[in-house]
């Protein structure tokens, strides 16, 4: 593999690790989940469900290039803000059951990672590394559409990876230092004097 043919896929890996640093694709979710629950185990189950949404956000641009269909970003940033109201109105008008005002399950936090995911254009941020791996040229015309949409469905894999490594990261050290700070704190209020 020529380095040429690498630096779309370091692109594709690279961005993976910049939205994993973004707060609002998940680490802080994950991170109160975390804290909340006391169990940090509980932190990197959360990973997963915020993982699958953003792919399948991602997935829906990649799937996209590798047809070679235009994308409407105001349309996609419109049907997801939508869906984000719909949600908001029905929560603050208390019309919904009980249990679907309780704090989001897996299930909802994949949803806001799909809807957080395609409002801020995540998948719009890879075309430029999409469009060289599935329409390349010279031996990149020959490739059939299948064969494309595989190569556009791996760089969904390698990006939401390394989404998911980093957000993995964030997570755990942002329950470890809750954790070492709630010690800390702990520690001084049983060595200071009664007041």
């Amino acid at each position: 593999m020529a380095a040429a043919d690498l630096w779309p896929w370091l692109a594709v890996a690279g961005l993976g690790a910049l939205h994993g640093l973004n707060p609002a694709t998940g680490w802080m979710l994950a991170a109160a989940w975390g804290v909340r629950s006391g169990d940090r185990a509980q932190a990197l189950r959360a990973l997963m469900p915020i993982a699958v949404g953003h792919a399948a956000s991602i997935g829906l641009v990649a799937g996209a290039v590798a047809f070679g269909l235009a994308m409407d970003r105001v349309a996609m940033q419109v049907l997801a803000g939508g869906l984000f109201v719909a949600a908001a109105v029905l929560h603050l008008c208390r019309r919904t059951p009980k249990t679907a005002r309780a704090p989001a399950g897996h299930a909802g936090l994949a949803l806001w990672s799909f809807m957080m995911s395609t409002a801020h254009g995540a998948g719009l941020m890879l075309v430029p590394a999409l469009i060289p791996l599935c329409m390349g040229d010279g031996a990149g015309k020959q490739i059939a559409a299948s064969d494309s949409l595989m190569l556009a469905f791996a760089a969904v894999g390698v990006h939401t990876a390394a989404m998911l490594a980093v957000t993995g990261l964030i997570t755990s050290g942002v329950c470890r230092g809750f954790d070492a700070c709630a010690c800390w704190l702990r520690s001084i209020k049983r060595t200071s004097p009664p007041v």
